[in-house]
């Protein structure tokens, strides 16, 4: 493993569309503390990710990891399904 690859970003998330070919969407939900208040709030991200073999399907929880620029939106590739949707 070089250098480089140590430090590369890993979110977790679910798969929200797999419609496009050899792309996903991925919604990225965290809790974040209110910093008034003190409540829990759920922040949620979507991010575009790679996915060669086009094996995942919407529901599917996956790992996905940065990577260099694959398109105008894709920063992201997919590594591994953690969880196949029910």
């Amino acid at each position: 493993m070089s250098e480089n690859q140590k430090h590369r970003k890993t979110r977790i998330g679910v798969v929200t569309s797999s419609s496009m070919d050899k792309s996903i969407t991925i919604s990225v939900v965290r809790k974040l503390r209110h910093p008034i208040y003190g409540k829990f709030v759920k922040k949620s991200k979507k991010f575009m990710a790679h996915d060669e073999k086009n094996e995942c399907n919407a529901g599917d929880t996956v790992k996905i990891v940065e990577s260099r620029p694959l398109s105008k939106r894709k920063r992201w590739r997919l590594t591994e399904i953690l969880e196949r949707a029910k």
